[in-house]
């Protein structure tokens, strides 16, 4: 029986890119975001170009119990799951007394604990397997606190932390588990998090989601701990480890300014 690879937040961006070219390799699918008319459209171009078997189930994973959810759905459709991918996450731009309260908890239950209830409910799943990967998505915005997207920087420092921990835990097992940390995509972030006043100064650092869901793919496969897509990013990641934080916040906030 052919293997499954379930991704959330599939119908665009990074996570619609992981999907086609998983669809590429073989893959059949297990899809899921909050647009049901988006996720027909990518459901039916893959299973037309591509052949493989696609499963899609419109939900919002913000919202309590969504994870169990989708967890349910998936195991009962019977099909061998080995690739996990937790791509599904916002960020809401301003300074931190300005963001409504609501949002930002919005924004936690998705970036963090969908991800981590998710990842609890099918890692059994993926046990069964003879090789099976966890890809969560985190960001270059992990490696240091960035002000005016003080709690979506927060939310991603979780996600690597977590990431490198639980692979840690099954280092011995069948599943393996790796962190892609992104830095400016043009995946439509930026206008859902209200940043549409940066996009001139974001153009000129995006890479594009088709190069970032390979990057990530292929360490994902190799089996690496982080995963961090263009030079210009792997630098931002080094010179967040090594410089003075001080230093950090006052370039980040300089960039982000609201």
């Amino acid at each position: 029986m052919k293997e499954y690879a379930l991704i959330t937040g599939a119908s665009k961006g990074i996570g619609r890119s992981v999907a086609l070219q998983l669809a590429g390799w073989g893959y059949n699918l297990l899809l899921t975001a909050r647009s049901e008319t988006e996720l027909q459209q990518i459901a039916e171009l893959i299973k037309k170009d591509y052949g493989v078997d696609v499963y899609y189930l419109a939900i919002d994973l913000s919202e309590n119990g969504a994870a169990a959810k989708l967890s349910d759905w998936g195991k009962g459709l019977s099909v061998p799951i080995s690739i996990l991918i937790n791509n599904a996450g916002f960020g809401a731009w301003g300074n931190f007394e300005n963001v409504g309260l609501e949002e930002q908890i919005k924004m936690l239950n998705l970036n963090i604990n969908a991800l981590v209830e998710l990842t609890y409910f099918l890692l059994p799943i993926l046990r069964k397997q003879n090789t099976a990967f966890i890809l969560n998505v985190a960001s270059t915005a992990a490696y240091q606190a960035v002000p005016t997207l003080a709690v979506y920087s927060a939310s991603k420092a979780f996600v690597l932390s977590f990431s490198r921990a639980l692979r840690y835990e099954l280092i011995d097992s069948n599943v393996s588990v790796s962190c892609l940390c992104p830095g400016p995509t043009d995946t439509g972030f930026a206008h859902r998090a209200g940043m549409d006043a940066l996009a001139d100064l974001a153009a000129k650092f995006n890479m594009q989601a088709d190069e970032v869901a390979q990057v990530g793919l292929k360490g994902m496969f190799s089996k690496k701990a982080e995963i961090v897509p263009g030079f210009l990013n792997k630098l931002s990641a080094a010179g967040a480890r090594h410089l003075n934080k001080s230093l950090i916040e006052r370039i980040t906030a300089g960039l982000y300014k609201k």
